[in-house]
Formats: structure tokens, sequence, C-alpha cells
């Protein structure tokens, strides 16, 4: 996320997920971010 310029306000984990807190004027962008770097797809 930082290599994209968004910043992490929060992370909180478990044994299935991990969620974060962005600023919603980046939320798009960070779904991006994570799809591209895990290689999700449709």
């Amino acid at each position: 996320m930082t290599d994209n310029d968004i910043a992490i306000k929060m992370i909180s984990t478990s044994e299935i997920k991990v969620s974060t807190v962005v600023d919603e004027k980046k939320m798009i962008r960070a779904a991006q971010v994570l799809h591209d770097t895990f290689e999700l797809e449709d």
C-alpha cells in the first residue's frame, strides 16, 4: 500500500482474514492494488 501512497490507518487480523482501514478517497485504489498484488481476477 505504501508504494501506492495509501496509508493504512488500522489493521485487524483473525485466523481467516486480514482487514484494513484506509481513507475513503483511497478505497477504490486500495482494492485495485490488492487485486493486482494477489492476482485476484474477475
